[in-house]
């Protein structure tokens, strides 16, 4: 993989809104790159700033203009195929000003997948586990302007309380405010 056809390929995708990359995702994209030579070529474009390897086995392509404020939960999408996400918990809950307190360099994500905590060059992405089923999440969950769903209002406080935190940070006037979404 050069450089130029690697920008040209990486610019296609880019022109359909597309920057976050698997290596996987990366590895079709140069389909004709022995396994060594891909490894090489990849290794190349992070040091040459082209990609930046966002966590393992998650690329961020850093001339892409389609770029916007939803990188982390690009992320997410990319990292977490195949399993049900939403944003909720802090993240979700700040946004509805329940509480106060605004997460800057994270964002917080119920999955059916495991908990974990990733810590990227683009802020933390902190997963916590949910055993919901996926009829209930599609039901209490929406798609806002972030790429990932977005709990009700409800859900995300039943979620905080699920998971037994920070639940003092919680303005309880802020509840019953209309604004559900």
């Amino acid at each position: 993989m050069d450089r130029i056809t690697a920008i040209e390929r990486l610019n296609a995708f880019d022109k359909q809104g597309r920057y976050v990359f698997t290596s996987r995702d990366l590895a079709k994209i140069f389909h004709e790159d022995t396994p060594r030579a891909f490894n090489a070529g990849l290794n190349r474009l992070v040091k040459d700033g082209i990609l930046t390897r966002a966590i393992r086995g998650v690329y961020v392509y850093n001339h892409a203009k389609s770029k916007d404020a939803y990188t982390l939960e690009r992320i997410v999408l990319a990292l977490r195929r195949g399993e049900y996400n939403y944003l909720s918990l802090e993240s979700a809950l700040s946004e509805y000003g329940v509480i106060s307190q605004i997460p800057i360099d994270r964002i917080t994500v119920m999955t059916t997948g495991r908990s974990e905590e990733h810590k990227t060059p683009f802020g933390v992405i902190e997963f916590t586990h949910t055993k919901r089923p996926p009829e209930q999440i599609l039901q209490d969950t929406y798609f806002g302007n972030s790429p990932l769903r977005q709990a009700t209002k409800k859900t995300a406080v039943r979620d905080l309380r699920r998971v037994g935190r920070n639940t003092h940070l919680i303005d309880e006037s802020e509840l019953y405010h209309e604004s559900e979404s």
